[in-house]
């Protein structure tokens, strides 16, 4: 019997899509990623499931939507009935790891099919872990840092010492969370060499705070910029986002961009440790026995549409790198226009790993389309908003508390088509249509334009159809 194949997947926090070169940026340093990317196929439209960390990594990790797993905000668990893909191969033929950020609930505790490998990065979800045994735990990066003299700088209210973010940042590269990280893995993969591994790594960067030992690798002021940064957008946009504008209004343009080159530092930052992880993997001989995957769980405005983070639908917050490298198929770069969903790597993994897909998963396997053994892609993608993260009232703004409150915590669906149509359904603030094939940065909503009646009937009933199929019971 053939040995089964590794799995290698590599998920960043809060990289936008085009902070590579294979999206465009030639300016960026990034050799590691670039050559996994010149082997692979690479996807120039993927898109998250919901454009915050905990959603979106229970989609990537079970192969629901959020509203499917309960995941529906940040900092909830994963609840034991939802299994991770861990929990979907065969018993005992995999080794599993799981290194890293997790942000699925009780961080410091090995779970969900990864018990037996298990690091941990943070320390600052302390204060949402579900029992009380695991009140006094630390993730395993504390423990490396104690045992390097260092201290811990803040405490909880409970008096949980930990080591803040920004703190972590300040550190010599070799004591970041990316170089941890990456150690145990590579530790990982030379252990199991002989055995087929699934192995998850998820690097916190470049999520904020934006500041790390590669700050000086980008000048500011050289950085191009969108047609649509720092843009105020006006009554045609909803409510909520102009609150969220509100929030960022003072910032000047040297803000965003210093803040926009830390932010590239820390992508080639985890660059650098990836370049560890797969020379490891190719000094075991393992490269044409692995297939390697690379994503993000969102992205980060940076400063277009006036806006810092996540937590909106436009483009930059919810559209990610997402390359793959599959030996079988060769090293010769493929490039995809059509449309995924995150939604879909569960299962596409378990059919490249020849393994049996659960009849639960809400995705489908994009092996056939790539393989031309299907039909062509040409699929809808939909993302959610549940209407929590991110919302908070804005003071001082021309908008009552109520106003702001009904359309903060108003839940949110999109489509959008391989044709470039692009719906965000909103039933208690302004809906949004875009043509991104003529408005690629979002700048002119058709919604509510006569001419546009019959393409937003026509993507609405896309939607309330993939509601019924997933069983999403919000109100639009």
């Amino acid at each position: 019997m053939m040995r089964r194949p590794n799995l290698l997947f590599i998920f960043t926090d809060q990289q936008r899509q085009d902070t590579l070169r294979v999206y465009g940026n030639e300016m960026m340093n990034t050799p590691y990623l670039d050559g996994l990317a010149a082997q692979s196929v690479v996807f120039n439209s993927a898109y998250v499931s919901q454009p915050v960390c905990t959603p979106s990594r229970s989609t990537i990790m079970t192969g629901l939507y959020p509203h499917s797993n309960d995941c529906i905000q940040n900092n909830l668990p994963l609840a034991r009935q939802y299994p991770t893909i861990a929990e979907m191969l065969p018993e005992g033929e995999y080794e599993c790891g799981y290194f890293g950020k997790w942000h699925l609930g009780d961080e410091m505790v090995g779970q969900h099919g990864f018990e037996k490998n298990w690091i941990s990065t943070e320390d600052m979800y302390h204060p949402h872990v579900t029992q009380e045994l695991f009140q006094t735990r630390h993730s395993s990066y504390h423990h490396f840092l104690l045992s390097q003299g260092l201290k811990p700088d803040w405490e909880f209210d409970d008096g949980f010492p930990w080591f803040s973010r920004s703190l972590c940042c300040d550190l010599p590269k070799e004591l970041t969370k990316p170089a941890f990280t990456a150690r145990h893995v590579c530790d990982f993969i030379e252990k199991n060499q002989g055995q087929p591994f699934c192995c998850y790594v998820n690097f916190l960067e470049p999520h904020p705070p934006l500041h790390g030992p590669f700050d000086w690798m980008y000048d500011p002021a050289q950085l191009p910029v969108s047609p649509n940064f720092m843009v105020r957008d006006d009554e045609r946009t909803p409510l909520r986002t102009r609150m969220l504008q509100k929030r960022y209004s003072n910032q000047p343009e040297d803000h965003y961009r210093q803040s926009k080159a830390r932010y590239l530092g820390l992508v080639s930052l985890v660059d650098f440790y990836v370049g560890e992880i797969l020379s490891t993997l190719s000094a075991c001989g393992l490269d044409d026995d692995t297939i390697v995957v690379f994503t993000s769980d969102h992205g980060e405005m940076l400063g277009n549409h006036s806006l810092m983070g996540k937590c909106v639908m436009y483009e930059e917050a919810a559209k990610v790198p997402m390359f793959m490298r599959v030996p079988e198929w060769g090293d010769e770069q493929r490039l995809i226009d059509d449309p995924v969903s995150q939604v879909d790597l569960v299962p596409t993994l378990l059919e490249l790993l020849d393994c049996p897909t659960p009849d639960h998963l809400q995705g489908h396997s994009l092996v056939p389309f790539l393989t031309g053994k299907g039909e062509p892609g040409c699929e809808d993608v939909f993302i959610e908003w549940q209407g929590h993260d991110g919302y908070r009232i804005v003071e001082e703004a021309p908008w009552s508390k109520q106003e702001q409150e009904k359309a903060g915590l108003a839940p949110i669906r999109t489509v959008i088509t391989p044709e470039g149509w692009k719906l965000n359904l909103c039933k208690d603030d302004l809906s949004e249509l875009y043509n991104l094939r003529e408005d690629p940065y979002e700048m002119n909503n058709l919604f509510g334009q006569p001419e546009m009646g019959k393409i937003v009937e026509e993507l609405t009933a896309k939607i309330r159809a993939w509601q019924q199929r997933t069983e999403d019971t919000v109100e639009l």
